[in-house]
């Protein structure tokens, strides 16, 4: 499926006020899942241990109710991207950003085990399931947003800025946890310091919807939402497509930068200060090959800049998880090497949002690419954590992250291959 050419008709202010919506939003969305990653083990021990459970316990039912949050992830894709394709870009983004505002800072208000018993846990994961169906219908819309204002030629890096605002959110969900990681006691940042960071989402929420209330529609979607949609046969295999060449990115990216913490202190023994400052160097490192990258296949094509980033996953995961776990190599080495890691997964990330978006008309792209983006999420990304943890626990072997990344990124190779070569990004405007 090729998506039609189009012309925005966006001035450079409308362009570049649409940018700032659509990531404000997006920031939000991914924020949570940053702190939500970084507090894991508080997590546990706060609403799934009860008397007499065990820590390794607790931690998969926590990464259980982490996947069952991206499971929702296409239900809310399919939802919000046919209403986003039917009525506009911009209700349905701020519905999104509404919907995760109130579950996160509810996160920060919710009764603990100790105090409602095994309600807890259920009400931890009824928020993540609404976290869930808003965050389906967050990436289809902003990346809709983004490219769809974008100038001619310049979807890469306009759809960089998705994946390069899910950097700043897990890296502002990770500095965020290690504040009060830092000058509380344990016993407070246990007690109630977990709950800060949950709760200060809320005036970052209200001021994305502020934002976003002042969006106008993408002139595309308005000239071309009466034609007609392409067949369903047609659209599923595009998602199927999609879904293909982003597996490794999902992969690679959750496993790198949002389970490393609790992986780094369960089966490392690492401190919670040192996972979490490991985790903050993985995300700085992604952060900045970003928009480059985007930027780059606007000018190399997707093709080109995507598969290098999953070759290099497939050969480099293993000898970093090895490097992290010699005690004889020094901290600043072990630092750079996680850096590496997260600017290897950006590589995918920047150029993704504007690949995906390309494989659909007007008519389907927010549903379409949204779908192939949360069922990529959903299996690859939710299940992560729980995998891994599981694998681990149960094998002994702490290579585990490095075979689950590295296998991922392999399967996206001949899916990615098949983009075209050259500048994608000068073809449908």
């Amino acid at each position: 499926m090729n998506a039609p050419a189009t012309a925005t008709g966006a001035g450079p202010r409308r362009s570049r006020r649409a940018l700032a919506a659509g990531s404000a939003g997006n920031f939000v969305e991914w924020y949570e899942f940053g702190v939500y990653g970084s507090f894991a083990t508080v997590v546990a021990a706060r609403f799934f241990t009860p008397e007499g459970g065990s820590a390794a316990e607790a931690l998969v039912q926590t990464y259980a109710s982490f996947a069952l949050a991206f499971f929702f992830r296409p239900v809310g894709a399919a939802l919000f991207g046919r209403l986003g394709d039917r009525i506009g870009r911009r209700p349905v983004l701020i519905l999104a950003v509404g919907l995760m505002t109130g579950a996160t800072t509810l996160i920060g208000a919710l009764p603990a085990y100790d105090t409602v018993g095994a309600l807890a846990p259920w009400l931890l994961t009824l928020l993540r399931v609404v976290q869930g169906l808003s965050a389906g219908g967050e990436f289809g819309g902003a990346v809709s947003l983004m490219t769809e204002f974008a100038p001619p030629g310049r979807r890469g890096l306009y759809g960089s800025w998705q994946s390069f605002t899910v950097a700043l959110g897990l890296l502002g969900g990770a500095c965020a946890a290690a504040l009060p990681a830092t000058v509380l006691t344990q016993a407070q940042l246990e007690d109630w310091g977990w709950r800060l960071p949950f709760l200060l989402a809320l005036p970052m929420g209200l001021g994305a919807l502020w934002l976003r209330l002042g969006l106008e529609e993408t002139p595309v979607f308005r000239e071309e939402r009466k034609l007609p949609p392409p067949p369903a046969r047609e659209v599923v295999r595009t998602i199927a497509l999609g879904a293909g060449r982003i597996m490794g990115w999902a992969a690679a990216g959750y496993t790198f930068l949002v389970v490393l913490p609790s992986y780094l202190q369960h089966s490392l023994a690492a401190s919670f200060q040192q996972a979490l400052a490991a985790t903050v160097l993985a995300n700085l490192g992604f952060a900045a090959t970003i928009v480059p990258a985007g930027l780059l296949s606007d000018r190399l094509g997707r093709r080109a800049v995507m598969l290098t980033g999953a070759l290099l996953v497939v050969v480099l995961a293993v000898p970093l998880l090895d490097l992290l776990q010699d005690p004889g190599v020094s901290t600043a080495l072990k630092g750079l090497a996680v850096s590496g890691a997260g600017a290897v997964v950006g590589l995918m990330a920047g150029p993704g949002p504007a690949m995906l978006s390309e494989m659909f008309p007007t008519t389907v792209r927010h549903t379409g690419l949204g779908l192939a983006y949360a069922l990529s999420n959903a299996v690859f990304s939710g299940c992560a954590g729980l995998i891994i943890t599981e694998t681990v626990e149960r094998t002994g072997d702490v290579d585990v992250p490095a075979y689950y990344a590295a296998a991922a990124c392999a399967v996206s190779v001949p899916a990615l291959a098949t983009l075209p070569a050259g500048g994608a990004g000068r073809k449908a405007r």
